[in-house]
């Protein structure tokens, strides 16, 4: 078994689950971390306790001794130059969506992958969620015929949105939507996005000049038609993290999947009505962890150690970047907008997309 030496940068909320996935798995020999909040930072080193615990994320990558990096940080402006320094240091990477904030940073990240043969993914964890695998399996196996339309509704609560929208001024296409689009690519590949058209319902977070609630209609090369209803603004009383209503019809039969993490309520005196388990990431109930993200993190070491395929091939992640970047600049426009985008037009997606 080839152990590996795992940098974590950025140990918040997704990072904490990454740096407690490797610190128990056997394929992680040391674990190093950093974060540049103090208390974050005791919190996981005494949970985790790591070879270096750091407020400086380049004293890991410049290590000879680390094999893997895994970027958790935010804001997302610093994926590209924290994964381009990684890359370049001969590392492999697992880095957080988005994968840059320009397309020309992602082609130049995957680029080095490349030319240096090594371990590129991004972390589209709903991939590991088992009902979207089973979507994407019925499709391959041609239980449902061909594919005619996929439809995704995703909305999480405004405390989230505003926290999200707090740090980094990304549109819901580019931060919830971003993993549906993933997804309906995964499922419609080798097909390609021809057409995007978008438009933005504001509300609750026009304050922050972010919409509540962005809807998006891809069109593929064959006709299949893809709609994704993405909000970031439920009540704060609805007590749900995410919540997501999946379609996939074909010309043989269809799926219908309830990801609205309704099964388990909770109603205590104290705090009412709640719906537990019910994060994207996932979260830990004592020795076992519900959610995707564990088990990505562990793929990824998986993918290393044992020289396989990585889950989402960074390629794929930069078509759903553009399809996000186009679903901007189609709801800025208010108008479709055919991909693939042209320099100028990648221009006038950046400056829609990042406000």
């Amino acid at each position: 078994m080839n152990q590996l030496n795992v940098a974590i940068v950025g140990t918040g909320w997704c990072g904490g689950i990454r740096a407690v996935a490797c610190a128990q798995h056997p394929l992680c020999d040391e674990l190093h971390i950093a974060e540049t909040n103090p208390e974050r930072l005791a919190e996981v080193a005494a949970e985790t306790k790591p070879i270096t615990a750091t407020d400086e994320w380049e004293t890991l990558v410049n290590r000879a001794d680390v094999d893997v990096v895994m970027i958790s940080a935010t804001p997302e402006t610093l994926h590209y130059p924290m994964a381009k320094a990684a890359l370049a240091a001969g590392k492999h990477v697992l880095l957080e969506k988005p994968i840059a904030l320009a397309l020309e940073e992602a082609d130049e990240l995957i680029d080095i992958a490349e030319a240096n043969n090594l371990k590129f993914t991004i972390g589209y964890s709903q991939r590991f969620n088992a009902k979207q695998a089973f979507a994407k399996r019925s499709l391959v196996a041609g239980d449902l015929g061909e594919p005619s339309s996929i439809l995704v509704s995703r909305h999480i609560g405004r405390n989230l949105g505003a926290k999200i929208g707090n740090r980094i001024k990304l549109s819901p296409a580019a931060m919830e939507a971003t993993h549906d689009i993933d997804f309906a690519m995964w499922c419609l590949e080798p097909r390609r996005p021809v057409r995007v058209y978008s438009q933005n319902s504001y509300g609750v977070r026009r304050d922050l000049d972010l919409p509540d609630t962005q809807l998006t209609v891809i069109t593929m090369d064959d006709g299949v038609v893809v709609t994704i209803n993405a909000g970031m603004s439920l009540p704060n009383h609805y007590q749900n993290a995410s919540t997501t209503w999946i379609e996939v019809i074909g010309t043989k039969g269809s799926i219908f999947a309830d990801d609205s993490h309704r099964d388990i309520v909770v109603n205590t005196t104290e705090r009412g009505i709640q719906f537990p388990l019910s994060t994207m990431p996932g979260e830990a109930v004592d020795q076992m962890y519900a959610g995707p993200m564990e088990r990505e993190t562990i793929a990824f070491l998986e993918a290393v150690a044992y020289d396989q395929a990585v889950m989402v091939e960074p390629r794929l992640a930069r078509l759903t970047m553009e399809v996000y970047m186009a679903a901007d600049l189609s709801a800025d426009l208010n108008e479709p907008v055919e991909l693939p985008l042209s320099s100028d037009q990648m221009g006038l997606a950046l400056a829609a997309s990042v406000r």
